[in-house]
């Protein structure tokens, strides 16, 4: 169909650059874990960032064709799924990624008609969002993206403020990781391994939990105004394969940063698992939703 997939028309240019690894990297994420995450992610957004993006909208110019909103990292296209129903008007969506796969899906997947009704097209560019040329949002009406920011570094973060700056843009940019997490019952290995997951997070230079301080102050220094809202995960018995893997991916990653923790880990693990799988393992996982408004450009939505 058409859309639904990396197309380099004669004459284009790309606006994304693969990061130095180039495209044999492995995909960030792999696409089981996004749609299993996909309920839990649209549960915990924060809708109440949409009002002021619409009252921005209201009060600037029309723009022909309806909305452009280009999803940085799409994945499998939740953010679309979740977030285009949630907006009147026709809208234009650029979905952003390195995986071809990742972006024949979410094409595919993306809705065709608005909350109003009015139709949704959708296009795909491949590349890694990491370093947006500075051409990559011209004419965007809204920039988005889903737990991204954390995996971001410094330099990173304000390349895309400054993008969303330069093109006059807001930008909606939902479930980055906080570095808390609150399990019941508690354990007493619990901090330590919060702890070595959040420094696993910040490995080789990545933002991890201090992405959104960052961003903040990124989009601040260049004049927007940015609202900041909690965004729960709230894992439980009624998500029990989801509990589980992030339970597995949460404490493997923190065991691979420290090392040390191996010993107690295995046990840890074990009755962690044993307690989800007897429904009796509830953990809050905290993330936050930014929304950065920049000021308008002459003419800018």
């Amino acid at each position: 169909m058409p859309g639904a997939g990396p197309v380099t028309r004669p004459g284009e240019r790309a606006t994304v650059r693969l990061r130095d690894g180039g495209p044999k990297e492995p995909p960030r994420y792999a696409p089981e874990w996004l749609e299993l995450r996909e309920r839990a992610d649209a549960a915990a957004r924060a809708q109440d960032l949409l009002d002021p993006l619409r009252i921005r909208w209201a009060a600037g110019p029309r723009r022909a064709g309806g909305l452009v909103v280009h999803d940085l990292g799409c994945g499998t296209g939740s953010m679309g799924r979740w977030l285009a129903p949630r907006l009147d008007g026709a809208q234009h969506w650029v979905l952003h990624d390195r995986d071809p796969y990742l972006l024949h899906f979410a094409a595919v997947a993306c809705p065709r008609t608005a909350a109003d009704g009015s139709p949704v097209t959708v296009e795909t560019r491949r590349g890694d969002v990491a370093r947006l040329t500075p051409d990559a949002l011209s004419g965007a009406s809204l920039v988005t993206a889903s737990a991204l920011l954390d995996v971001l570094t410094r330099e990173e973060v304000e390349a895309l403020a400054g993008a969303c700056a330069g093109a006059g843009c807001p930008a909606l940019l939902t479930l980055s990781v906080a570095g808390r997490v609150e399990l019941t019952p508690a354990d007493p290995l619990d901090a330590a391994m919060t702890e070595a997951f959040n420094a696993h997070q910040r490995r080789s230079g990545l933002l991890g939990p201090d992405a959104v301080t960052v961003t903040c102050e990124a989009f601040a220094q260049r004049g927007a105004t940015v609202r900041v809202q909690p965004s729960l995960w709230r894992l439980g018995p009624e998500e029990p394969e989801l509990t589980e893997q992030w339970l597995r991916g949460w404490v493997g990653a923190a065991t691979e940063q420290r090392p040390e923790l191996r010993e107690h880990a295995e046990r840890y693990l074990h009755e962690r698992l044993a307690a989800c799988a007897a429904g009796e393992l509830r953990a809050v996982v905290h993330h936050s939703d930014l929304l950065a408004l920049p000021q308008p450009m002459d003419g800018a939505s």
